[in-house]
């Protein structure tokens, strides 16, 4: 904690670290670490998108792109990571669901090699109910975003 009771801005979380916040894991762990974590403010997920991604599989083979749901399931386990940071050690291993999605717009595809850089930020959370605005993007390019709402439950 810092001078004012709120834990400190942490440059990045490890995927490792991830695996111990949240309960999500191969394959469907999507995000690689998450950098500038504002506790309550805001974080950034990245994702090095591979083309051995498994649902490039099915999801136009002969031109894979990024499911637009799977982005924003990023913009949800970005946003339950900085949750758990959020409210700390007490919290990890929690489940944290989607309670809504809203305004979701999905404004070009997302393909092998882009790394995709998930921006949530908290707009409020009452409770152990938090809303959030996200925002995908490929370079300085959105390519997804969405307002959306998720509860972090006791097991």
């Amino acid at each position: 904690m810092d001078a004012t009771g709120q834990r400190p801005m942490t440059p990045e979380i490890s995927r490792e670290r991830i695996m111990q916040m949240i309960p999500h894991r191969d394959p469907f762990l999507l995000i690689d670490k998450l950098i500038d974590v504002k506790p309550a403010v805001s974080a950034i997920g990245v994702k090095q998108i591979t083309p051995t991604e498994y649902y490039f599989k099915g999801h136009f083979p002969e031109r894979p792109v990024v499911p637009g749901v799977l982005i924003i399931e990023m913009m949800a386990q970005t946003a339950a990571v900085l949750v758990v940071h959020t409210l700390g050690p007490a919290s990890e291993g929690k489940l944290v669901y989607f309670m809504s999605v809203d305004n979701a717009r999905f404004r070009r595809p997302v393909v092998p090699g882009d790394t995709l850089h998930v921006h949530v930020k908290c707009q409020r959370n009452r409770g152990n109910v938090w809303k959030f605005e996200g925002e995908a993007k490929v370079g300085d390019n959105t390519v997804a975003e969405a307002t959306f709402a998720a509860m972090i439950m006791d097991n």
